[in-house]
């Protein structure tokens, strides 16, 4: 008599990452998961990922909880963004609640190094009062979602990069907006901060590469940033690397080659 072979483990990835990208493009052709994507939908044209996915929130705790349940989702994985808290906490309480063990995939903050003018604040708000009474030139780096605290600042000249074109009107003024989508170098990042004569940085503690170089442009221009602290997240298991994430699923080491 053979066994009949196990059931693919369910998976949902709560994205919106690189390292999410990355994670779901090493579980695809694996067999032994069926694993699903969820996007927060702040992105409006993510690239579709090599598994099933989907956009947009699940209703709170509940709607989450409920979603797990009639899924039968047996793992989260919460890969989401760091300033992303309300998911994060949602999902630490839904799966409580539906017995589904969880973990974050969370990158390492930014590392504070020689030559840095970092002003460290704790959110938004206190971003824009850092900024000063006197009229300056200031690159927003920071998402469309948290430029309303600055409108209370109009004195200032605001150069706000976005990844996708607004709906709407930014709540700034007279605010120059890019479109563009990182990864961004070093050399890029430079010249825009020179071109645009700005004096001074606003960004979040995101980590990661991919928009590491307007900190490092701001610390070889020798310019001022403003950085947002991350918010506080409840207690929960987490690893920083991939890797760790595939061990925690039961997932065969991969090769050196394959960059885990």
């Amino acid at each position: 008599m053979t066994s009949s072979p196990a059931k693919p483990l369910r998976v949902l990835i709560l994205g919106g990452t690189t390292e999410a990208n990355q994670l779901v493009a090493l579980l695809a052709n694996d067999p032994r998961f069926d694993a699903v994507l969820s996007y927060a939908g702040r992105t409006e044209r993510p690239t579709p990922p090599p598994i099933p996915w989907r956009v947009g929130g699940f209703g709170g705790v509940d709607g989450l909880t409920k979603y797990l349940r009639d899924q039968n989702i047996a793992r989260v994985v919460d890969a989401t963004h760091p300033f992303a808290a309300q998911m994060s906490a949602h999902a630490i309480a839904a799966c409580a609640i539906a017995s589904v063990p969880l973990l974050a995939l969370e990158r390492l903050p930014w590392p504070r190094m020689a030559g840095d003018r970092w002003i460290e604040v704790d959110d938004f708000v206190a971003a824009a009062e850092a900024l000063g009474a006197s009229p300056r030139r200031v690159f927003l780096g920071i998402g469309r979602m948290q430029l309303a605290p600055f409108a209370s600042h109009p004195q200032h000249f605001y150069l706000v990069r976005l990844v996708d074109p607004p709906r709407a009107p930014l709540p700034l003024p007279g605010a120059e907006l890019i479109v563009a989508r990182g990864p961004f170098d070093l050399a890029g990042d430079r010249v825009l901060l020179v071109n645009h004569r700005i004096d001074i940085v606003v960004a979040r503690d995101a980590g990661g590469d991919g928009a590491f170089a307007k900190i490092e442009a701001a610390r070889e221009l020798g310019l001022p940033v403003v950085m947002v602290r991350r918010p506080l997240i409840p207690a929960r298991d987490k690893v920083e690397t991939v890797g760790e994430v595939l061990r925690w699923l039961g997932h065969d080491e991969l090769p050196a080659e394959r960059g885990v």
